[in-house]
């Protein structure tokens, strides 16, 4: 465990060093910092870090700058994330709520965390598997054709096109419209099987066949499509911070575009609360020189998928948890509100 002082001095460097670029040295923390104690106390606390792998010296004669396991200590010891301005929650605010749908909900909250957080700003489409019906909607396209609309509490919409057995009226698809709707409106899809097996029963005979028909192709769309959505953005802001990543940033930017690689990442954030892995803790060999910032977000208690950024382990990490939390608030409350 280390002294409180030894772990103000941890938290000098790390901040100065993000905040420079440089490595820092004594002298520039007993200048910018009431540490309240001599040079030469400085010096053996940063000795004793640097013993214990918690900074390093990139040069000879130069100052240290955070390990891996600095920025780790740092971000367990944080008291809090930094809160985000009024100017800055009102316009997350009004940047969402334009959103029409749920793909102008990603695109924007891609955007969004992009320019707030400058680094990669990483967003997952809500899953199917999560999500509960809001309403099932039965168009007659013509006699024997039959357009399913599913809606669910996400907002995501999915479509088919059913070709019935026999002719179906009008009267006849709403009565089936309206049975449907009261058994799975608010229910979790995993639950839609059960609750709707016995309904062809309840109808006439010759309609039988064509009810069963569409509860098939219902079942069909409730299963989660093998390939999850996410979106990417802001991948241009890592140019900024070519020196931070060793050799060349290409192993970052291959592993970006494997949409696997980062799925597996924001699976990895716990549903509710932060997730941050700080360099050798991504899995990844290519991410090994990045950190990820990863939390849930859902139109209730539960999270419904994740959103994120990627940048260096260099990275202002309380503004940055900061701006990720505020903004999957505000998309849970817009998936709420939908």
């Amino acid at each position: 465990m280390l002294s409180e002082r030894r772990l103000e001095v941890l938290r000098a460097i790390v901040q100065d060093y993000v905040g420079t670029e440089e490595p820092v040295g004594s002298k520039a923390l007993t200048e910018r910092h009431q540490l309240g104690v001599s040079p030469a106390t400085i010096r053996n606390d940063m000795a004793a870090l640097e013993d214990e792998g918690f900074i390093a010296q990139p040069h000879t004669s130069a100052g240290r700058i955070p390990t891996d396991k600095g920025y780790r200590l740092f971000v367990d010891k944080l008291a809090g994330v930094k809160p985000l301005s009024s100017p800055e929650r009102r316009a997350i605010q009004n940047f969402l709520d334009g959103a029409v749908d749920l793909d102008d909900v990603v695109g924007r909250t891609v955007r969004l965390l992009a320019q707030l957080t400058r680094q990669v700003a990483v967003v997952q489409y809500p899953s199917l598997t999560r999500s509960t019906v809001r309403h099932v909607e039965l168009l007659a396209l013509a006699p024997a054709r039959v357009m399913l609309v599913l809606i669910t509490d996400t907002g995501r919409v999915e479509q088919r096109l059913i070709d019935c057995q026999a002719p179906f009226g009008e009267t006849s698809l709403a009565d089936l419209r309206a049975r449907l709707n009261s058994r799975v409106v608010g229910r979790r899809f995993a639950d839609v099987p059960q609750l709707v097996q016995d309904l062809p029963e309840s109808f006439e005979q010759d309609d039988r066949g064509t009810v069963s028909t569409v509860l098939s192709v219902l079942l069909e769309t409730l299963v989660e499509e093998t390939e999850e959505r996410l979106m990417i953005g802001g991948t241009a802001n890592l140019t900024r911070f070519g020196h931070d990543f060793p050799l060349t940033i290409r192993p970052v930017l291959e592993a970006l575009e494997e949409h696997v690689v980062l799925l597996k990442l924001l699976g990895e954030a716990k549903d509710s609360g932060m997730t941050v892995r700080i360099g050798h803790e991504n899995a990844h060999e290519g991410l090994t020189s990045t950190s990820v910032v990863a939390v849930g977000y859902g139109s209730g208690d539960e999270a419904v998928a994740k959103l994120g950024v990627v940048g260096p382990t260099r990275m202002d990490y309380p503004g940055t948890m900061g701006a990720v939390r505020a903004v999957a608030r505000y998309v849970g409350q817009i998936l709420a509100e939908s």
